[in-house]
């Protein structure tokens, strides 16, 4: 009889935990129009593990609207064909017609989409998928090449990472579901989700693995005769699984692995036969690793310890910060590639919280404190399951907004407010800040602080958006 009475216990639980999402969700989309000046949410029909802009972007001067690409995937559960995708991202532009003004108008907001930021085009879907290629199995990771965005590089289940030239597949995906990529890199035996291509160096590529290797390939060796790719080199350090990798910005032979070994290392590619630094960085598994793009000695690193640490390659052993926010294990990690002191954080408690290095210890009121510590500028609480990846749009025209996929088959593209971000220059009418909508929020206009994550207006509106942090896609 007891596992009976702990099935009916465990789908209690699960009911509550639905009932609680959704009440979350219902607050979120009434604050969203005062925290957010776009909100773009969009169901696929399968979840995507993957999520990343392309760097192109087109403006049609007769358009409110700006047209971006994402690159996605699926994760079937093997009951349909896996797809790598392409999709295209209308964005409203700032200070199009319909703002009249570099501030998008909360009366903007759609209710019945679930959009904010909304322009006057005929009511199709503003994500849609223009490109699908089969796969073989779930795409765990996929990442474009920065230096040819035509290639596409992606984690598969088998353990291989397939290289696919998107210009020599057609749109519709071939029949029969045949995975054909252009480049096959081989040398790993399981699956992994760390996948990075060097900035610096084109064509160079690491993936990380579940059988505790992280490979280094450069398909500058490919060839028509020759469309496998073994390593150049093969890195063996970690005694567990290896979570996630980075290349350093600025030193082409630099990357960084982290792994369930709880062990930050840093390694250079022409040694490799063991680490520069090893180092235990948390009291449990390490899952995101990422690089400051500004500031050559700065890293991060995210662990299922609910933590964040902030390290300086010059003093490894010593942890410089520690975010403190999340209620469950941190799974991504991405700085901001406009603002040097800014990071973003993706967790299973379902949030994806923006951080300023700028504002650690900066003095807080006691009701600041209540809403976290100052350098927790933003949280996004747009999704009613476990984020899968998150990336921020390139375009200088575009900084601040994010695209976030999670389990629920839904992808987000949102931009925190102004008010957060653009300064002390943006005030807000305490009239606009409805009682029953904001409670809780202070009015900003009131703060002689700028907006960009101290003081009271801000605070207040990080606060308000722990408060109804959750949402789903089914607007």
């Amino acid at each position: 009889m007891k596992p009976q009475m702990d099935e009916v216990e465990d789908d209690l639980a699960a009911e509550e935990e639905n009932k609680l999402i959704n009440e979350e969700y219902k607050t979120w989309k009434k604050n969203a129009p005062y925290l957010y000046d776009v909100v773009i949410t969009h169901a696929l029909d399968w979840p995507s593990l993957t999520c990343q802009w392309f760097p192109d972007k087109e403006s049609p001067a007769n358009k409110p609207y700006t047209t971006h690409r994402l690159l996605l995937g699926t994760h079937t559960s093997g009951q349909a064909q896996d797809y790598l995708q392409i999709a295209t991202v209308q964005i409203p532009k700032r200070g199009g017609p319909t703002s009249g003004s570099d501030k998008l108008d909360s009366s903007d907001y759609d209710d019945e989409r679930g959009e904010l930021g909304g322009h006057t085009i005929p009511p199709a879907p503003r994500i849609q998928i223009i490109q699908k290629i089969n796969h073989a199995g779930e795409v765990n990771r996929a990442r474009y090449m920065p230096q040819n965005p035509n290639l596409i590089a992606t984690k598969a289940v088998t353990g291989e990472v397939l290289v696919f030239d998107r210009t020599k597949h057609s749109s519709e995906p071939e029949r029969g579901g045949v995975c054909k990529p252009d480049i096959r890199l081989v040398g790993q035996t399981r699956e992994g989700f760390g996948l990075a291509w060097n900035p610096l160096k084109a064509g160079h590529i690491l993936g990380a693995s579940e059988d505790m290797t992280i490979c280094h390939w450069d398909i500058n060796s490919y060839t028509k005769a020759n469309t496998t790719i073994e390593p150049t080199n093969v890195f063996r350090g970690h005694t567990s699984v290896v979570g996630d990798v980075d290349w350093h910005a600025t030193h082409e032979n630099v990357f960084a692995s982290v792994g369930d070994d709880k062990m930050l290392m840093i390694w250079d590619t022409r040694a490799p036969a063991e680490a520069k630094t090893k180092v235990q960085a948390h009291d449990q598994e390490i899952l995101a690793v990422a690089f400051s793009p500004a500031t050559e000695h700065l890293l991060v690193t995210g662990s299922a310890d609910k933590t964040i640490v902030l390290h300086d390659m010059r003093t490894p052993g010593k942890k410089l910060h520690v975010f403190e926010s999340h209620t469950d294990e941190v799974l991504h990690l991405a700085w901001s590639p406009h603002n040097p002191s800014i990071f973003a954080s993706a967790s299973s408690d379902r949030r994806i919280n923006i951080w300023d290095l700028s504002l650690i210890g900066q003095e807080q009121t006691p009701d600041d404190q209540e809403d976290g510590p100052p350098e927790l500028l933003f949280i996004h609480g747009g999704h009613t399951a476990r984020p899968t990846d998150f990336s921020w749009a390139p375009g200088e025209s575009e900084n601040w907004t994010v695209a976030s996929a999670s389990e629920d088959n839904v992808v987000m593209v949102w931009q925190p407010t102004m008010r957060v971000w653009a300064g002390d220059e943006i005030k807000v009418d305490e009239k606009e800040l409805e009682p029953e909508r904001m409670e809780g929020i202070e009015a900003v206009a009131a703060s002689d602080k700028k907006a960009s994550g101290s003081g009271s207006g801000a605070a207040s509106l990080r606060s308000q958006s722990m408060d109804v942090s959750a949402t789903s896609g089914d607007d």
